[in-house]
């Protein structure tokens, strides 16, 4: 018996018109091209996706492809290009609307941003990667209630979200609620405690620092350098948390921890000579003000070298120095309340009264500056 008589009709495959061959060309291009693209080989996927456009012009797949690789590369207007294209076509496409938006975060056109996703939660409300990222939008343009709102309608749809607890922490630490702040990224602690991010650490130990609690913040960043002992923002913390417990020898050590890391830093220089200046150590700390300056003008090293003259009782050069710093910083009031200070020691007390009614005349109140005049008025 002839074998054709065996074979089942259903096994003979009929002839594929070119239209049909055509979309499976598509297709396998289409799928190769996304699976380079997860494997960061990007020309290679931009290649199959412009053969793709070749045979259709508008296809939906190539253009966002094409948008996506230009996004990978940085290339966020020719992405935008890409992407609107498709949406031209297909308005609805949820890849072409997710990646214009993310172009428009990355170009920091935040409100752009927000309308794109809008858009595409009026057909998935429920996707918490983009109400995250709707959320941290509002964050940027300072819009406190919408970003709120959004970020704890995520926390409905998911409890404990990692990326809504993080945002809010950030948010209320943007607009200085930092108790509120602490609240929701010591809540992150608790949920990973076992896989904190150390940024999370840093933040509240920050927190710490803003609200001048720095016994609570140093266990914060020094938990951060268990798992990256080198982390400047670790080191800094910590230093400074220590610099407000007034335990200056142990904020010097992090200050040069970070110095054998970064020499040329001008502004941990000028702290390691505030450290020296606290100790006493006016040698050291005139020797690291004058690092800093070597580096380029810095304020807070000639105000740390002017307190150093006010402590060796070269008043008149303090002021000189301290006098040079007001021209560009009218309004700090240390400056006025040190040179007031200077002046009543060389017995001038006019001309410290003087100095301190010319920082009242800007009609600024502090309570240094009036509680000093006071006590030279009634004294």
């Amino acid at each position: 018996m002839d074998k054709m008589e065996d074979l089942n009709p259903k096994d003979i495959s009929e002839p594929k018109t070119e239209e049909e061959i055509a979309q499976l060309k598509i297709s396998e291009l289409s799928k190769r091209g996304y699976q380079l693209l997860k494997e960061k080989m990007i020309s290679e996927a931009e290649d199959c996706f412009d053969q793709i456009l070749e045979m259709d012009k508008d296809n939906n797949y190539a253009l966002v492809g094409l948008g996506d690789a230009a996004r990978k590369r940085g290339k966020f207007k020719d992405a935008i290009i890409y992407y609107q294209r498709c949406l031209d076509m297909y308005e609805l496409n949820n890849y072409a609307l997710f990646g214009l938006a993310d172009c428009y975060k990355a170009l920091r056109k935040y409100n752009q941003a927000i309308k794109i996703w809008e858009q595409y939660l009026v057909h998935d409300s429920g996707n918490i990667t983009v109400l995250t990222r709707v959320a941290d939008a509002y964050r940027k343009v300072k819009d406190f209630k919408g970003s709120k709102e959004v970020y704890l309608k995520v926390l409905e749809i998911e409890k404990d979200n990692p990326y809504a607890l993080i945002g809010l922490g950030h948010l209320h630490y943007d607009f200085k609620e930092f108790r509120e702040a602490l609240h929701y990224w010591e809540k992150m602690v608790e949920v990973r405690s076992d896989s904190i991010d150390i940024r999370v650490l840093t933040s509240l130990g920050n927190c710490h620092r803003k609200l001048k609690s720095h016994d609570s913040g140093l266990k914060y960043f020094q938990q951060a350098l268990a798992i990256e002992p080198n982390n400047f923002y670790a080191l800094f913390g910590l230093a400074d948390c220590f610099r407000g417990l007034n335990r200056d020898e142990e904020s010097l050590a992090c200050w040069q921890k970070i110095l054998k890391l970064d020499p040329y830093n001008k502004v941990i220089l000028t702290r390691a000579g505030d450290s020296y200046r606290a100790m006493g150590d006016f040698d050291n700390a005139e020797e690291y003000y004058q690092k800093a300056l070597n580096i380029e003008f810095d304020a807070y090293a000639i105000l740390g070298l002017a307190l150093i003259n006010k402590e060796k009782g070269n008043f008149e050069n303090a002021i000189e120095s301290l006098q040079g710093l007001l021209k560009n910083d009218r309004k700090n009031h240390r400056l006025y309340t040190e040179i007031a200070e200077c002046y009543l020691v060389l017995g001038k007390k006019i001309k410290a009264v003087e100095i301190l009614e010319e920082f009242q005349k800007m009609g600024i109140r502090n309570i240094y500056v009036t509680n000093l005049l006071s006590r030279i008025k009634t004294g």
